[in-house]
């Protein structure tokens, strides 16, 4: 089982344009489409469409018209009832892959709706082996509620608790760092460089670059990372290595959730027994199916390429906090 949490879930319309987007202008759109989305609901919908169990964890006030969006993917859902309407992002995806985002602010959560989230995440968290607490927060909830999360859910069930992965940025992503000690992280390369607090090695690749800076969190704050890098692929690094994959060639239509489904991607093959290449192969798979499908559209495993996935392993970098050298 993989529990997802989503605090700040959104009504995801996107608008898809047969040649790119003019500024300022008038444009025909050749069709527009809805889906239940933010990231705990994207992955609890690639993870539902592979046919592995899951349950998505999510605050919704019972007259929202965005339940039906919700029941309409069929998950398995555990709501917390509050007041106030879940919000809609909007994306334009033009005939060349390019995405422009507008996301809205979400629904307030009060202290009591954060108590009642975190206790709901509690009691779904039993006997799963990966809890997922995905995206941006709530407005209304502290930096650090994802922590308040992963310490509650460590203190009920103790040994038997469920691995956690943390996927969100910014000081939500910092706070959990610091003090939640993940089991996984998955940052894209822009996330991870501000989370470090520095940039990324312009004298290295960009895969070399990445992974001299998540090998310094990993396994003393995390206990792996998944870099998504979007067309360059994915680095994958753990207490025993670090890789880099390529994606298969991919026409992209969409890549709002692509990072979603390379998270999905990568549990659906841990929890399988995988080995650390062929989960970042998982990954990248899912990721490039989802940006070939429009809006945010699950892949299933029809929907995968056959293309090949080439995964090098990476020598990383002497690290200077601790002057240890990692392979």
């Amino acid at each position: 089982m993989i529990v997802t949490l989503t605090t700040n879930p959104s009504l995801d319309r996107t608008v898809s344009l047969g040649a790119p987007l003019r500024i300022g202008d008038v444009q025909a759109a050749l069709g527009a489409r809805e889906d239940a989305g933010g990231k705990g609901i994207n992955v609890a919908r690639v993870v539902a469409a592979a046919g592995r169990p899951t349950l998505a964890v999510l605050p919704l006030d019972p007259t929202d018209p965005f339940a039906g969006a919700l029941n309409a993917t069929g998950i398995p859902v555990q709501t917390v009832p509050h007041d106030g309407a879940t919000r809609a992002n909007i994306t334009i995806a033009d005939d060349v892959g390019t995405t422009t985002k507008l996301n809205l602010p979400g629904a307030m959560l009060t202290e009591a709706d954060a108590a009642a989230l975190t206790a709901a995440v509690v009691a779904a968290s039993e006997g799963a082996e990966w809890l997922v607490l995905a995206g941006s927060l709530a407005p209304g909830l502290r930096e650090d509620y994802y922590v308040t999360v992963i310490e509650s859910v460590r203190s009920a069930w103790g040994a038997s608790a469920p691995r956690i992965a943390v996927d969100t940025s910014g000081p939500a992503l910092a706070a959990a760092v610091a003090s939640g000690r993940p089991d996984l992280i998955k940052p894209n390369d822009e996330e991870l460089a501000e989370l470090a607090g520095r940039d990324l090695d312009a004298a290295l690749s960009l895969p070399e670059a990445v992974a001299a800076i998540a090998g310094d969190l990993v396994p003393g704050a995390v206990g792996a990372a998944l870099v998504t890098l979007g067309g360059d692929g994915a680095v994958l690094v753990t207490a025993d290595g670090c890789w880099h994959g390529t994606p298969p060639p991919t026409r992209v239509r969409s890549t709002v959730g692509a990072g979603d489904s390379s998270l999905a991607g990568y549990l659906l093959a841990e929890t399988a027994g995988a080995a650390p290449e062929d989960r970042l192969r998982s990954g990248i798979r899912y990721g490039s199916a989802a940006a070939s499908l429009p809006g945010t559209q699950p892949p299933t495993p029809n929907d995968l390429s056959t293309g090949d996935v080439p995964v090098r392993r990476l020598l990383q970098q002497d690290n200077p906090t601790t002057g240890g050298h990692r392979d």
